[in-house]
């Protein structure tokens, strides 16, 4: 043990002592810098041991499985169904739209309606007003002139039909009522053992239901005048909006195209013509197959000796606007009139001519004078003619198939026409680069030098 003396000078182990001690100083300053690191590295959320917070998270082992972080709730909808719903609330729109748009044409339908047979009356006279236009009459005179002449045969085609019907109505009757006494005798003389007590009670209970039946008779001949009063102020509407369709459609037209958004305009303005151009190819050639189904259903029912056989034509003429429907019904009446006047062998011969003369129309005629303009699937068709006729009756029947053939025009031009816009607006395709194989690429370094 060694021993210092007072007022002696420190030794060598005093230095060793201090070194120490800057030493261990300086490894207590390397570890906080580490930790201030380590924790700033770490976030804040990571607290050192002295906040009491966690000083280390250790890494997850290997084995352990991967746990994915959870998306976004429109990125876990599947894209199908994000899709169905987009195009579900859409539809949902549209299908409110229609029905809106339904309700309104049913509050107004008898103004539609007639303006719709405007518009086909328009389509059907308008070219002779541009053929009179065409030899040097003013607007106004050709407007007028054609107008005239086309509501003066009308009303006398009208006029015919009823006087035809009242000149023969006395006849008709008293052959209907020997039709039915020989069909009565047929019964009797039938396999099907009918006996004369049974076709009598089956007479009583027919006059008992009408007579049990007079109120709704009498109510049912009411709502006959009124929807006579309803049919006169459509065909008024008619006249007067063909007459001014006639005469200033070019700028009602033009007056329309303002309506619509600029954007859409030019499509709109392109898609007007051609479906003018449609539904006045549709009604000719309709006017001109009624008129042949007409005359050749009417020379034979001629021939066979029908009763009331120029009626019968007009008729035969005026169900042809209906499609499908409308050669039925003319045809039935035809056969059912033959029948009743003539017997079984004339209606059956009556029967012939009318389906030889719609195969024929079906076939020939129709393809060959409307033709492509107004080509419609037969299915458009018949789902066209019952949704009409569901909507708003005969009126509705009539104008369905011209609606969707006007539609079909329509709805292609503007398809193209989107089209070619998107290509127009398509940036030009610069000169293609076809990459070329290492040796070609040698080879033409080498001429280059």
């Amino acid at each position: 043990m060694s021993t210092q003396q007072p007022g002696a000078q420190p030794g060598p182990g005093w230095l060793s002592r201090t070194g120490a001690k800057l030493t261990r100083m300086g490894e207590l300053l390397n570890e906080r810098r580490a930790a201030a690191e380590a924790e700033s590295a770490d976030g804040p959320g990571v607290r050192g041991a002295a906040d009491g917070g966690i000083d280390h998270v250790p890494a997850p082992p290997s084995y352990a499985p991967a746990v994915a972080a959870r998306p976004e709730p429109v990125d876990a909808v599947p894209w199908g169904m994000r899709v169905a719903a987009e195009a579900g609330w859409r539809l949902l729109v549209l299908a409110g739209t229609l029905w809106v748009l339904m309700k309104v044409i049913s509050a107004v339908q008898l103004v539609v309606l007639a303006f719709v047979a405007a518009l086909l009356v328009t389509a059907m006279l308008q070219p002779t007003v541009a053929r009179l236009r065409r030899i040097g009459l003013p607007r106004g005179l050709a407007t007028a002139v054609t107008a005239i002449l086309g509501f003066v045969i009308m009303g006398l085609v009208g006029w015919f039909v009823v006087w035809q019907v009242m000149e023969n109505i006395d006849n008709l009757s008293e052959r209907i009522k020997d039709g039915i006494e020989e069909t009565k005798r047929w019964l009797l003389n039938s396999p099907f053992h009918v006996t004369e007590d049974q076709i009598n009670d089956i007479a009583k209970n027919l006059s008992d239901a009408v007579g049990t039946n007079t109120e709704e008779i009498t109510s049912a001949g009411l709502q006959g005048v009124t929807v006579m009063v309803e049919v006169l102020t459509g065909i008024l509407l008619a006249m007067f909006s063909t007459l001014f369709l006639l005469y200033d459609g070019k700028r009602i037209w033009h007056w329309t195209l303002r309506l619509v958004p600029a954007q859409a305009r030019p499509g709109v303005a392109g898609a007007g013509p051609r479906a003018w151009r449609t539904l006045t190819a549709y009604v000719r050639g309709t006017v001109i197959v009624a008129l042949i189904d007409a005359i050749f259903i009417g020379l034979g029912i001629w021939f066979l000796d029908v009763p009331m056989a120029v009626p019968l034509a007009v008729f035969i003429f005026l169900f042809a606007f209906i499609p499908l429907v409308g050669a039925v019904m003319s045809g039935a009446l035809a056969v059912v009139v033959a029948l009743v006047t003539q017997g079984v062998f004339t209606a059956l011969m009556v029967l012939a001519v009318v389906l030889a003369v719609q195969q024929i129309e079906g076939h020939v005629l129709q393809p060959f004078i409307l033709g492509r303009a107004v080509r419609v699937h037969p299915l458009a068709v018949v789902l066209a003619v019952a949704a009409g006729g569901l909507v708003a009756g005969i009126g509705g029947a009539v104008v369905a198939v011209p609606l969707v053939a006007v539609t079909n025009t329509v709805v292609g031009y503007l398809r193209a026409y989107s089209m070619e816009t998107a290509l127009r607006a398509a940036p030009a395709p610069g000169p293609e680069v076809v990459p070329q194989p290492a040796a070609a690429q040698g080879e033409a370094a080498a001429v280059q030098e």
